[in-house]
Protein backbone atom coordinates (compact mmCIF):
# COMPACT_ATOMS: atom_id res chain seq x y z
CA UNK A 1 0.00 0.00 0.00
CA UNK A 2 1.15 3.40 -1.22
CA UNK A 3 2.36 6.07 2.07
CA UNK A 4 -0.35 8.80 2.36
CA UNK A 5 -0.20 11.75 3.62
CA UNK A 6 -2.45 15.18 4.35
CA UNK A 7 -2.57 18.25 1.99
CA UNK A 8 -1.94 21.22 4.61
CA UNK A 9 -4.38 23.12 2.33
CA UNK A 10 -7.38 21.12 1.90
CA UNK A 11 -7.14 18.14 4.61
CA UNK A 12 -7.42 15.26 1.77
CA UNK A 13 -5.40 12.50 1.88
CA UNK A 14 -2.58 12.03 -0.91
CA UNK A 15 0.52 10.19 -1.95
CA UNK A 16 3.20 10.97 0.14
CA UNK A 17 5.35 12.00 -2.60
CA UNK A 18 2.84 14.27 -4.54
CA UNK A 19 4.11 17.46 -5.82
CA UNK A 20 0.47 18.85 -6.14
CA UNK A 21 -2.64 18.31 -4.30
CA UNK A 22 -5.04 16.84 -6.72
CA UNK A 23 -7.91 18.09 -4.86
CA UNK A 24 -6.92 21.46 -4.38
CA UNK A 25 -3.92 22.25 -7.26
CA UNK A 26 -1.86 23.54 -4.14
CA UNK A 27 1.94 23.24 -4.44
CA UNK A 28 3.04 20.81 -1.57
CA UNK A 29 7.15 21.53 -1.81
CA UNK A 30 9.11 24.12 -2.15
CA UNK A 31 11.05 25.82 -5.08
CA UNK A 32 14.63 24.26 -4.88
CA UNK A 33 17.18 26.64 -6.85
CA UNK A 34 19.34 22.82 -7.48
CA UNK A 35 16.26 21.77 -9.82
CA UNK A 36 16.27 24.77 -11.67
CA UNK A 37 18.14 23.92 -14.94
CA UNK A 38 17.82 22.69 -18.24
CA UNK A 39 19.70 19.15 -17.97
CA UNK A 40 16.44 17.47 -17.43
CA UNK A 41 15.76 14.16 -19.40
CA UNK A 42 12.61 15.31 -20.86
CA UNK A 43 14.55 18.26 -22.88
CA UNK A 44 14.11 18.56 -26.66
CA UNK A 45 15.31 21.72 -28.08
CA UNK A 46 17.15 23.59 -25.42
CA UNK A 47 15.49 22.55 -22.13
CA UNK A 48 14.17 25.65 -21.03
CA UNK A 49 10.42 24.35 -21.37
CA UNK A 50 11.38 21.66 -19.47
CA UNK A 51 13.02 23.30 -16.55
CA UNK A 52 10.16 25.60 -16.55
CA UNK A 53 7.79 22.94 -16.17
CA UNK A 54 9.98 21.14 -13.67
CA UNK A 55 10.08 24.10 -11.36
CA UNK A 56 6.37 25.16 -11.74
CA UNK A 57 5.16 21.80 -11.26
CA UNK A 58 3.67 22.02 -14.61
CA UNK A 59 3.22 19.58 -17.68
CA UNK A 60 6.14 20.26 -20.77
CA UNK A 61 3.53 19.45 -23.11
CA UNK A 62 1.55 22.94 -21.62
CA UNK A 63 4.78 24.50 -21.48
CA UNK A 64 5.97 24.30 -24.63
CA UNK A 65 2.25 25.05 -25.86
CA UNK A 66 2.75 27.82 -23.79
CA UNK A 67 5.55 29.45 -25.55
CA UNK A 68 4.68 28.51 -29.16
CA UNK A 69 1.01 30.98 -28.25
CA UNK A 70 2.84 33.73 -26.51
CA UNK A 71 4.94 33.34 -29.45
CA UNK A 72 2.10 35.00 -31.88
CA UNK A 73 1.48 37.82 -29.54
CA UNK A 74 4.52 39.86 -30.62
CA UNK A 75 6.84 37.17 -30.59
CA UNK A 76 6.87 36.95 -26.82
CA UNK A 77 7.31 33.53 -26.30
CA UNK A 78 10.80 33.32 -28.61
CA UNK A 79 11.99 36.42 -26.41
CA UNK A 80 11.67 34.75 -22.99
CA UNK A 81 12.63 31.20 -24.27
CA UNK A 82 15.93 33.36 -25.47
CA UNK A 83 16.27 35.17 -22.33
CA UNK A 84 15.96 31.47 -20.07
CA UNK A 85 17.92 29.90 -22.55
CA UNK A 86 20.69 32.68 -21.51
CA UNK A 87 19.76 32.74 -17.30
CA UNK A 88 18.70 28.93 -16.35
CA UNK A 89 21.60 27.06 -16.51
CA UNK A 90 22.08 23.81 -18.40
CA UNK A 91 22.81 21.60 -15.62
CA UNK A 92 22.44 21.36 -11.96
CA UNK A 93 25.70 23.16 -10.54
CA UNK A 94 26.82 24.75 -13.50
CA UNK A 95 26.95 28.40 -14.51
CA UNK A 96 24.44 29.94 -16.89
CA UNK A 97 25.57 31.23 -20.55
CA UNK A 98 24.98 34.38 -19.76
CA UNK A 99 27.36 34.09 -16.50
CA UNK A 100 29.64 32.24 -18.91
CA UNK A 101 29.64 35.29 -21.33
CA UNK A 102 30.24 37.85 -18.34
CA UNK A 103 32.98 36.40 -17.39
CA UNK A 104 34.38 36.22 -20.84
CA UNK A 105 33.73 39.94 -20.90
CA UNK A 106 35.24 40.71 -17.68
CA UNK A 107 38.39 39.03 -18.26
CA UNK A 108 38.75 40.24 -22.20
CA UNK A 109 38.15 43.84 -20.44
CA UNK A 110 40.88 43.68 -17.85
CA UNK A 111 43.35 42.29 -20.57
CA UNK A 112 42.51 45.23 -22.46
CA UNK A 113 42.76 47.66 -19.34
CA UNK A 114 46.01 46.27 -18.64
CA UNK A 115 47.73 46.04 -22.24
CA UNK A 116 46.63 49.85 -22.75
CA UNK A 117 48.17 51.06 -19.33
CA UNK A 118 51.39 48.67 -19.92
CA UNK A 119 51.77 50.82 -23.24
CA UNK A 120 51.98 53.83 -21.87
CA UNK A 121 48.67 55.14 -23.51
CA UNK A 122 46.39 57.49 -22.03
CA UNK A 123 42.66 57.07 -21.84
CA UNK A 124 42.40 60.89 -21.65
CA UNK A 125 41.97 63.39 -24.84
Amino acid sequence: MDETKRCSFCAEEIRAEAIRCPHCRSRLTKFEIASWHRGHDDARVAGVASAVAHALSLPVGAVRLGFVLLSFVHLIGLMAYGALWLIVPPRAGEGSVLEAWLARASTLARKLASGCSRDGASTRP
